[in-house]
């Protein structure tokens, strides 16, 4: 099991129009094959800060299953235009 960690920066006052959005895109990563869950944590400290933490069987099934899916294409299509900038994403293994 590999843990995404991706950092979300929201632009200025979407957040709660963000976390509908996110309602929905849910659907999609969840429906992914690789997928073992995952988590959506709201900073305190940083307004519009999000983390995202998403456990996959393989980076393999992100990057490549998730990523090069048409099914990311809707989960950009309503995602990304939140973002800025661009989100840091990287992958965790277990020591």
């Amino acid at each position: 099991m590999i843990l995404e960690i991706a950092q979300l920066q929201v632009r200025p006052g979407q957040g709660a129009e963000f976390e509908r959005a996110f309602a929905v895109a849910q659907g999609i990563i969840s429906s992914m094959p690789g997928y073992l869950g995952h988590e959506l944590q709201r900073c305190l400290e940083r307004a519009d800060h999000y983390m995202l933490l998403v456990r996959w069987e393989s980076v393999e099934h992100h990057e490549v299953g998730f990523r090069k899916s048409e099914s990311y294409q809707e989960w950009r299509r309503l995602l990304h235009h939140f973002y800025d900038p661009s989100p840091t994403v990287l992958h965790y293994e277990r020591i």
